[in-house]
């Protein structure tokens, strides 16, 4: 087997670090027709920022996001998936690195979002916190490409180039702690009906037929 390795990969810099809705602002103006799939915290700040809620999608098993979206690649080849995923919820779930890297979905755009904490349980501190590396991991289990981000401008400045690159690709994201505070939760579903994961799936299955 060739070693495909990672292509392109970005060095951190420092300590810097910059808000997933900073980031998700920069994915929403050049997505396209990009089906997108969050999970947990992101699922909470992505939907005030997308202009195509029948491409998004969330699912409800923690930890399962990157193995949706893998689905999604594979049923839908032509069309890109971006997944935005937690370093928590990657912990969760890791062998979906494995079963991507095996797979090489060439439309899969995997971004892990870096805060260092299950922030959807209160922001307990994840195990191996600043001592692992994701993208590390994911070249271990055969992404093609990989990257890491920890300054707002950088990213901004490559985005371009990660998305236009073939994948699987792991993108990792160091973003500002957002835990959820207690009593939060009740507040962030307020005003709005969130849709059910069946009523999301059938709203995406209607926009990638063209309905």
């Amino acid at each position: 087997m060739p070693d495909v390795g990672f292509v392109g990969a970005s060095v951190r810099k420092g300590d810097g670090m910059f808000s997933q809705e900073q980031m998700m602002e920069i994915i929403q103006k050049r997505r396209g027709d990009a089906v997108i799939v969050t999970v947990e915290r992101a699922s909470v700040a992505w939907p005030k920022i997308s202009t195509m809620p029948a491409r998004d999608v969330s699912p409800t098993v923690m930890g399962k996001g990157s193995s949706f979206a893998l689905g999604v690649c594979l049923a839908q080849p032509d069309t890109k998936v971006i997944v935005f995923d937690g370093d928590g919820s990657l912990l969760m779930n890791l062998g979906t690195l494995t079963t991507v890297g095996n797979m090489k979905p060439k439309n899969l755009y995997h971004f892990v979002l870096e805060n260092g904490m299950y922030a959807t349980t209160g922001g307990q501190p994840i195990p191996g916190q600043n001592e692992i590396s994701f993208s590390g991991m994911a070249e271990d289990a055969g992404y093609v490409n990989g990257y890491d981000f920890d300054d707002l401008e950088d990213f901004d400045g490559r985005i371009d180039e990660v998305l236009n690159a073939e994948g699987p690709a792991l993108i990792c994201v160091k973003t500002t702690p957002n835990p959820r505070l207690p009593g939060q939760r009740p507040m962030e579903r307020s005003g709005t009906r969130r849709r059910t994961i069946r009523e999301a799936v059938s709203d995406l299955q209607s926009s990638l037929a063209g309905g």
